[in-house]
């Protein structure tokens, strides 16, 4: 069994930018020289998240409209106290910090429309690392 770990660096624009982490999983799936097993993916930090989606226009922008209906912003959170982003926390945590895919054959298993994405939820431009591992033979 082999482990190969990476974490991809990149900058977000802000709120509920997505961005596609599809060609990073493959650069470093192909890196890993492993043939099956899984790739796990994390986020470092508190108000990113992790989801797959059909990374198209309109999907894209219902996807953001959802989240703003689910958790809208300045809905009287008590965070927001602190420091007025409340509503990034939240969302993130109902998308998640992780996400996994099988491997085999050297492909990640993803479906015709179905896009690894990065979801910065919180209210500024931010520098975001996403850790991968892919564990397997």
């Amino acid at each position: 069994m082999q482990i190969f770990t990476k974490i991809i660096r990149f900058q977000t624009e802000g709120e509920i930018d997505i961005v596609d982490l599809t060609q990073d999983f493959e650069a470093i799936l192909a890196e890993s020289k492993i043939e099956n097993g899984i790739l796990s993916a994390n986020v470092i930090g508190s108000t990113g998240a992790l989801t797959a989606i059909e990374y198209e226009r309109g999907v894209l922008d219902d996807f953001k409209q959802i989240l703003q209906k689910l958790v809208p912003k300045g809905a009287g959170y008590k965070h927001d106290l602190i420091d007025s982003n409340a509503h990034s926390h939240l969302r993130a945590s109902l998308i998640g910090p992780s996400i996994s895919f099988s491997i085999q054959e050297k492909r990640l298993q993803l479906g015709t429309w179905q896009q690894p994405v990065f979801v910065c939820l919180d209210i500024g431009p931010r520098s975001r690392k996403v850790a991968v591992t892919v564990v397997g033979e």
